[in-house]
């Protein structure tokens, strides 16, 4: 028995966002990974402001686009798993275990946001239908 086409389009829809979170928290975010030492000793980063601003804008697009599509339950499920699964994989090589908190705050996080940016594209679709 294979899989409905409705019930293909959702798993290919969610794999599609998880895979493009991923590219965009590795173009983004995954290249840095050094801490800046400030002349007072503190440090900051790895991520600057203007790094984490264009992670979220592209992913307001991605998600945005997909639940405009009427794909707004694979945009969430998959790019929570995505991001989560990109930071889990940047993040793991901390040895304190810490790493895991803010794994599970990416992962709280990015399923509200995009939670939220889907209902907001949902309810205009139904004011205006887009062909697909």
């Amino acid at each position: 028995m294979g899989l409905h086409k409705p019930v293909l389009r959702v798993v290919l829809s969610a794999l599609a966002s998880a895979g493009v979170s991923a590219a965009a928290w590795a173009a983004w975010l995954g290249w840095d990974q050094q801490y800046d030492i400030r002349a007072d000793g503190t440090t900051s980063g790895p991520y600057e402001a203007w790094q984490v601003g264009g992670l979220v804008l592209t992913l307001l697009v991605a998600v945005g686009w997909a639940a405009a599509r009427g794909h707004s339950a694979a945009a969430v499920g998959g790019t929570t798993a995505g991001l989560t699964l990109a930071a889990y994989v940047d993040w793991s090589g901390d040895a304190s275990g810490l790493f895991m908190v803010g794994v599970g705050l990416v992962m709280v996080g990015t399923f509200v946001a995009s939670a939220v940016v889907s209902a907001v594209f949902d309810l205009l679709r139904r004011d205006a239908p887009l062909t697909q």
